[in-house]
């Protein structure tokens, strides 16, 4: 059974800096892709950033310019760099495998909290 595992989160500083990363059990070989999502309190799950096996990248417009996706193929991880960061991510943010053949796997979720 495929496992994803999120970590990094925490309470941050507005302006400040998280890097998040997350691991998968299973072969890049058959990962297609790779996202992070994130959800708010009384909000709706959202995407964050998503990375694909060509590197082809994509942000939501609340991420772009302050956050940056990257893999490390040889350990299985997905990192999102957080910086200049607002109390509006705080959230709950959830990595998930896109992986031939199966449904997307999620993560548990790491609580990011951004306060003064």
């Amino acid at each position: 059974q495929v496992q994803v595992v999120e970590s990094g989160g925490g309470l941050g500083q507005p302006g400040g800096s998280l890097r998040l990363s997350c691991v998968v059990s299973e072969s890049v070989v058959r990962i297609y892709a790779m996202g992070w999502y994130r959800q708010a309190p009384g909000k709706q799950r959202e995407l964050v950033a998503r990375i694909t096996r060509d590197d082809r990248i994509t942000y939501a417009d609340s991420g772009k310019g302050r956050f940056t996706i990257s893999r490390d193929n040889a350990k299985n991880t997905v990192y999102l760099q957080m910086g200049s960061l607002k109390p509006e991510d705080t959230a709950v943010y959830y990595c998930t495998a896109f992986i031939f053949g199966t449904s997307p796997t999620w993560g548990q979720g790491t609580q990011v909290t951004i306060s003064s």
